[in-house]
């Protein structure tokens, strides 16, 4: 049976020919007027789907500078007095309530298309308490006002300064704690915070910037130089806002993409976060020989990317000019359509970013150069909404997972639960899994007959067992193959399940001309092929010679699609361990013959965030390994020799060998060789062979925070010697050269309670056992960060806490 990996609940039914749409919003830093509902309405008319708006006025600006100015004043002649040194200093100003004139904002149906915009003139990272006291209450102000108006979403500009490695006051925690209390405050706004992809923002001068208040400005001004760009720099501010506000689900970034885009690991960093907005300014965009604004194929492909999202991000044009037709109200603007003329959208000569030296000498000349006059005041959003017509059709994959990407499912229990026929059905919807057992099946029967092997049919016929037969897919499949090489079969399906077993009968009556055997039984419980009727009843299956012939028959091929996710985490070993009693000794074959488990350490904040929220209500929410169509994540490993981004755990054969199925059924129920033992309490380690453990070290280049492993396996259903194996693969680096477009399994997840921080140029020691008491089965995993302090030595810069699934473990 294949892994529960999708869930029983409706999927969206997305259109065939869906493309993302692209919600594009207009930004003005200096915006002249509040937004009215004319001012909407025209933004409309030309295509916008949003607009900004400021919280406050630049009277309260005017108001709050004031404030400052009177409390230095009265400071200074404070300090200039007999008294500073008898009395305490006079405490922080505190700024008086907003009135009508402090605020454009009003409640009233035009908020909804508003994205609110916190004051860029505040400094939260000061190092001046005056100055991050009043930064704060300003905030405190406009995020209650926000929330009082009823404006669902608000961006607040990023923090001053991301030197989080820097020995200066960088004030990068006074930020994260400013924005945990404003979550409080406003606690149902999606607050979303704007940061650069890398590097800083162009410092523009603001008229009553309350920065060059600070009392140490001119000092730390001058002990500042200029340093190389660290590209991770802004990820690690953010990771940091974050972490203090515990993974907020209504905590995000509002993206500022560059000019030239950094490198993949970095672009692929991003993706994994909770992107809510993308926003482009005017340098973002390259001229194209008609003097229009577009975008670099680099540029192009990332939006394509990002736009892949299951949540994708809204796009906000900044300061690309005012909206058109504001001034004249009577001139008749056109619409973007997404329908421009091929000038207008052709690619710049340039199809790639510039590089950071050849972004500078770009911007330069442009700014030297004569402006022409804006062909048309919406350019960069007609070539937004270009764009958004251009993006390719979804892949066959993305359409199935549309609805299941970042979905957390909890494995079934395929031993103890009898599955609905609807979650049958959507294992059977992935034909490259079924057309690889056909192959795998005719291969098979192909190399028996030309190895003139023996059969266990008193016809001559092979035999061939499904295991675990559902409702019937590998049957038809090897009746197919049968057909297909020609090879007479006798086959039987066994079943568990009482009501596949009633869909199986009519399978057969129906589709199958009744020549398929169908047996109800736990395979484990299964005896084999009926032969006799006559013989003894309730026979030992390990007789001697001597004894009378047992009336079961033995199995040639013994077929089963227990997979789970991470190979054996539904159980495939124990279940074929105990079914292998009926294989033919000497030839039988098993499909599949073997697989094995692989790992990875991923970021996931998505999926974190999602299962610490669950935790609050279930206990076991952070030990559990979910089945998660990976998505939003990154790869934090990089591949070097001998440690691969992605490496292998374990592996699991069949049939095994005789001998120790004979050991570990004389362990069982305490029998002399297993004396009540084994290795976990409670055990008397019958299924000992089956546990599993493995270290593995990944070496990261950058810095970054594990939030878990990404699981997959590989499996070989049939080998075939010099004719090739076949073979199924969910890694995502194998999977299209052995098993191209298979739906089947989606990826395992271990969570870690707690995210691991570990910084650039890493090791990270990955731990996991495979664990069994005989009654069940789970698995244990922890992972370390180092860092190597010289030529053989390192250093352990932390751990994360021991996860275990023993509580939720898969029941045997």
């Amino acid at each position: 049976m294949a892994s529960p990996q999708q869930p029983v609940i409706d999927p969206p039914s997305p259109v065939d020919d869906f493309t993302p749409t692209f919600y594009v919003g207009h930004h003005e830093s200096k915006r002249p007027l509040p937004v009215t509902d004319f001012v909407l309405r025209q933004a409309q008319d030309v295509g916008y789907d949003m607009l900004t708006s400021p919280i406050t006025s630049p009277h309260f600006h005017s108001r709050v500078l004031t404030l400052i100015s009177e409390y230095l004043s009265e400071l200074s002649l404070f300090e200039a007095s007999d008294d500073a040194v008898t009395k305490s200093t006079p405490p922080a100003p505190i700024i008086p309530p907003l009135t009508p004139v402090d605020t454009p904002l009003t409640p009233g149906d035009t908020v909804s298309q508003l994205i609110a915009y916190s004051s860029p003139w505040i400094d939260l990272c000061s190092s001046d308490p005056l100055i991050s006291n009043i930064s704060r209450q300003v905030l405190n102000i406009e995020i209650a006002y926000t929330s009082f108006c009823g404006v669902g979403n608000i961006i607040i500009p990023g923090p001053r300064s991301y030197s989080s490695g820097s020995t200066n006051n960088d004030g990068l925690i006074q930020y994260a704690r400013a924005i945990q209390e404003a979550l409080t405050i406003g606690s149902y706004i999606q607050m979303a915070i704007h940061i650069p992809m890398y590097g800083n923002d162009e410092v523009k001068d603001m008229t009553g910037d309350l920065r060059p208040f600070a009392r140490d400005h001119h000092s730390a001004a001058k002990g500042k130089s200029i340093k190389e760009i660290d590209l991770f720099e802004t990820w690690d501010a953010w990771n940091l806002i974050r972490s203090v506000c515990k993974y907020n689900s209504r905590l995000s970034v509002a993206l500022g993409l560059p000019r030239q885009l950094p490198i993949e690991s970095l672009q692929s960093r991003w993706f994994a976060e909770p992107l809510r907005l993308l926003s482009f300014t005017p340098s973002t965009f390259l001229k194209n020989k008609g003097g229009h604004p577009v975008l670099s194929k680099s540029h192009q492909s990332l939006i394509t990317r990002y736009m892949r999202l299951k949540l994708p991000p809204w796009l906000l044009l900044c300061d690309v000019g005012p909206i058109p037709g504001l001034d004249d109200p009577l001139h008749r603007t056109s619409t973007a359509d997404g329908f421009p003329s091929p000038t207008a959208v052709a690619d710049a000569s340039r199809s790639v970013s510039p590089t950071p030296a050849e972004a500078v000498d770009l911007l330069s000349k442009e700014s030297q150069k004569p402006r022409p006059k804006h062909k048309d005041p919406a350019a960069h959003l007609i070539y937004m909404r270009y764009l958004q017509r251009s993006q390719p059709l979804r892949t066959a994959i993305e359409k199935f997972g549309s609805g299941y990407q970042d979905y957390l499912q909890a494995p079934l229990q395929p031993l103890t639960d009898n599955l609905e026929s609807v979650t049958y059905e959507v294992f059977e919807k992935d034909p490259v899994k079924y057309d690889w057992y056909e192959r795998a099946i005719a291969q098979a029967l192909s190399d028996w007959t030309e190895q003139r092997k023996p059969t266990s049919s008193p016809s001559g016929a092979v035999v061939i067992a499904v295991a675990g037969s559902g409702r019937g897919p590998l049957v038809t499949r090897a009746l197919r193959a049968s057909e297909m090489t020609g090879v007479p079969v006798e086959l039987w399906a066994v079943e568990k399940n009482p009501n596949a077993y009633v869909l199986l009968q009519r399978h057969n009556e129906e589709d199958w001309g009744g020549v398929v055997k169908v047996v109800k039984s736990d395979m484990r419980a299964w005896k084999g092929p009926l032969r006799s009727t006559t013989g003894p009843i309730g026979q030992a299956i390990t007789t001697t010679s001597p004894a009378p012939a047992s009336p079961y028959g033995r199995v040639d091929i013994l077929i089963s699609e227990l997979l789970g996710s991470f190979a054996d985490n539904e159980l495939s070993p124990e279940c074929l361990d105990g079914v292998q009693h009926v294989l033919a000794p000497q030839f039988g074959i098993s499909i599949p013959s073997s697989y094995t488990a692989h790992l990875t350490p991923v970021l996931a904040p998505r999926l974190h965030a999602d299962i610490s929220h669950r935790a609050i209500t279930d206990n076991t929410a952070t030990e559990t390994p979910y089945v998660v169509m990976l998505h939003a994540i990154d790869y934090l490993a990089t591949s070097v020799p001998d440690h691969p981004r992605i490496q292998e755990a374990w592996e699991f054969v069949h049939p095994l060998p005789a001998t120790t199925l004979a050991v570990a059924e004389a362990r069982r129920g305490g029998g002399v060789s297993g004396g009540g033992g084994g290795s976990m309490s409670g055990g008397d380690g019958a299924n000992e062979h089956n546990t599993r453990s493995v270290r593995l070290k990944f070496v990261c280049k950058d810095r970054g925070v594990v939030n878990g492993l990404a699981g997959y396996f590989e499996a070989v259903l049939y080998d075939g010697g010099e004719a090739g194996k076949v073979e199924l693969s969910t890694r995502p680096d194998t999977i299209d050269a052995k098993s191209k477009d298979m739906i089947s399994w989606f990826p395992i997840f271990f969570p870690l309670k707690t995210p691991l921080y570990f910084p650039d140029d890493s090791e990270l020691e990955v731990s996991i056992w495979r664990q069994t008491d005989d009654r069940k089965v789970w698995y244990e995993w922890l992972v370390e960060a180092f860092v190597m302090v010289g030529p053989d030595k390192r250093m352990r810069l932390g751990m994360s806490e021991m996860g275990s699934s023993r509580k939720v473990g898969c029941l045997m």
